[in-house]
């Protein structure tokens, strides 16, 4: 558990589990199509990313509770991808997604990271910005590599700062 500017993170637990789902679930749908890569992560998060070395994180403002969430997915040793991170439609504007991909960028760090890539759709207009000011740049080989991993995925990101 941590705390910046009145939110705390938190690692996951089980009983948190149905955040990650909640939260993911409300901004895919309403930008697109929930896929089945989509059901698997979100319905089974312990099995799909906890237990295959991977990491969820949770945003929890004061007055409104658990609004935000994000996870690194172990692809290989030391390759994680930034992925499911989402906040509230209901906090928007507070800066939490911001915040939260800061404090995931410092995990990353500790987690001894090699290489940390996201895939997304060029309509998340507002999340790539938030992204390329935090430190993602563009990149065809991540595309190239993994980007056919969701029907969506028309943008590939790469953490350029070093690790």
């Amino acid at each position: 558990m941590s705390k910046h500017k009145s939110i705390v993170f938190h690692s996951f637990t089980p009983e948190l589990a149905h955040h990650f789902k909640s939260i993911n679930q409300q901004w895919i749908e309403a930008m697109f199509v929930m896929e089945d890569i989509d059901m698997q992560v979100l319905n089974e998060p312990q099995k799909h990313i906890i237990s295959a070395g991977g990491h969820i994180w949770f945003a929890q403002h004061p007055e409104h509770g658990v609004v935000g969430t994000g996870a690194l997915y172990k692809k290989a040793e030391g390759i994680f991808e930034l992925t499911k991170m989402g906040v509230l439609d209901q906090v928007r504007g507070l800066k939490i997604g911001e915040l939260l991909l800061q404090y995931i960028l410092l995990q990353a760090k500790d987690i001894a990271t090699k290489e940390l890539f996201l895939l997304t759709n060029s309509q998340c207009e507002a999340a790539i910005h938030l992204y390329q000011k935090n430190g993602f740049v563009h990149d065809k080989e991540i595309m190239h590599r993994y980007g056919q991993a969701y029907a969506r995925c028309n943008v590939a990101m790469k953490y350029l700062p070093s690790l």
